[in-house]
């Protein structure tokens, strides 16, 4: 099977390192993961399950998302939001290093499994965590969601389907990813005493946020940008 490989390297302030061997499948962006024997009971699917889960018990006794954060969650829960760490982060294209904080580095890395980890509501960002941008800024994440999913719309028109180039579809997502990250934080407060992890969440939720309630001016302020396109004849 074709896989893509990400890796996370944590240096913590010792010098011990902490690294993230992320594996996606080529095809279907879905993460590779090896599930523990015995799941810890926060992973249960109806254990603070997300009011707009479309998933079952039944079908799924465990909740996808959380199983994917395990391995993240264990290890950071000896760590507090602000404690120094350099982040370095490889792909097949690049190589990315930066002095940051846990709760920086830990929320880019759990952006990137979210988006892979099965959860219906987090599906749509595959295609930004086929082309992953660790560490990305309010910013870069307006830009790329946006890009993304007016990109989608154009396929969409081209198979014949209606394509929402309003955006009103990009604030519905964002108001969802809202209620999961909620969720999950819900999630990890019932298991670990802890700030990394819950304040990792919390930076995610805050762009999550952000988003429907900034995009109209977000995207003005970069209108200027694109001016090439307008001057065309």
């Amino acid at each position: 099977m074709d896989t893509i490989s990400i890796q996370y390297c944590f240096t913590l302030s010792s010098g011990s390192q902490k690294v993230f061997h992320l594996r996606l499948d080529a095809k279907t962006l879905d993460l590779i993961i090896d599930s523990p024997c015995v799941m810890p009971l926060w992973t249960n699917l109806d254990f603070n399950q997300c009011p707009n889960c479309p998933l079952t018990s039944d079908s799924h006794p465990y909740c996808p998302l959380a199983i994917s954060l395990i391995d993240i969650v264990e290890f950071f829960d000896e760590f507090i939001s602000y404690d120094q760490i350099r982040l370095s982060v490889s792909t097949e294209e690049r190589e990315i290093s930066q002095k940051t904080t846990a709760q920086k580095g830990l929320s880019s890395l759990m952006g990137l499994v979210m988006a892979t980890s099965g959860c219906p509501h987090t599906a749509f960002f595959k295609p930004m965590a086929r082309f992953h941008l660790p560490l990305a800024s309010k910013e870069e994440t307006i830009y790329r969601a946006t890009s993304m999913y007016l990109l989608a719309q154009y396929f969409l028109k081209n198979e014949g389907k209606t394509a929402d180039f309003d955006l009103d579809g990009l604030r519905k997502i964002y108001q969802d990813i809202q209620v999961v990250n909620t969720s999950i934080a819900k999630r990890l407060g019932a298991w670990t005493s802890k700030d990394s992890t819950l304040n990792a969440i919390v930076l995610l939720d805050l762009y999550a946020r952000a988003l429907p309630q900034v995009l109209e001016d977000s995207l003005k302020d970069i209108h200027y940008l694109f001016s090439p396109f307008f001057n065309q004849g």
